[in-house]
């Protein structure tokens, strides 16, 4: 991938990239992301949260543009306003429910505002709490789900489980939905038009900027389609080889302040002010 001469326009994940794994925003990611402003490059945020999980975030760094959760499904203003929300249709996200069950994989329901799992649903549940910054609604079943169902995830501490679950949810869904691994132990189901690359495709054409003049950053292969769309393509220094593998420049890990580092030394080189 050649990098572009100017960069307009970043739009970054979250876990494992804007924050640190236990979630904290560090000091000089904030100084970065308010250098971006100064420079005249526009900011904002493609998550696989819901919406209510972003929401800290985007006041925490003054986003004023529309972001993307649930891997592109949601379009939000920075206001909070919908703008648009792809979900999964009832019978696509009846079959995902019934093959995370027979595989023995915890299954949590994003709807609306709401998290929504069975009290039997315990492994992370605490660890997800602190990312979204609410809790999960205990249910009896989801049979009763009224909102749009922007995503299912499966959830489990057992790799190899939930590889397995993942081939079989693949193998019958492939066509109706978009499958990806947010996290080793996440795997997000989701509308076949919500994956990050078709969110920021459609971020740049809501804010009005070209996807050749737009940097990405992320860390999983969730991110890989942002990678394979935009203009310049930042990989956290902690992603696995094959996502490292699709990026222009890899930065320093979440750890290491890897986020702010990027900014500092590939996007700023490279804003509309600084070019000669």
């Amino acid at each position: 991938m050649t990098a572009p001469a100017s960069i307009a326009l970043l739009i970054s994940d979250i876990d494992g990239t804007l924050v640190t794994d236990d979630k904290t925003l560090t000091p000089r990611s904030v100084q970065a992301a308010a250098a971006l402003a100064r420079a005249g490059v526009g900011f904002t945020l493609i998550s696989s949260r819901p919406p209510r999980g972003m929401a800290r975030l985007v006041a925490a760094l003054d986003v004023s543009l529309p972001f993307a959760a649930y891997n592109g499904a949601a379009l939000i203003g920075a206001d909070g306003r919908v703008i648009v929300v792809h979900a999964l249709t009832p019978a696509v996200a009846r079959q995902s429910l019934d093959l995370l069950a027979q595989g023995g994989v915890d299954a949590w329901v994003f709807a609306g505002d709401d998290w929504l799992l069975l009290a039997s649903a315990t492994v992370n549940v605490e660890r997800e709490r602190r990312t979204v910054g609410f809790g999960p609604t205990v249910v009896a079943n989801f049979d009763a789900v009224a909102a749009p169902i922007g995503k299912i995830v499966g959830v489990s501490a057992d790799a190899a489980r939930l590889d397995a679950c993942e081939t079989n949810i693949r193998a019958a869904l492939g066509a109706h939905a978009a499958i990806n691994r947010s996290q080793s132990y996440y795997l997000d189901i989701s509308d076949p038009h919500a994956t990050k690359g078709q969110g920021v495709a459609a971020l740049c054409n809501l804010i009005g900027a070209p996807l050749s003049w737009t940097a990405v950053m992320g860390d999983m292969f969730n991110d890989v389609s942002m990678f394979e769309v935009a203009g310049l393509a930042i990989a956290m220094g902690q992603a696995p080889d094959a996502v490292k593998a699709r990026a222009a420049f890899v930065t320093a890990s979440n750890a290491n302040d890897g986020f702010a580092a990027a900014i500092e030394t590939i996007i700023l080189p490279r804003s509309a002010k600084a070019a000669p």
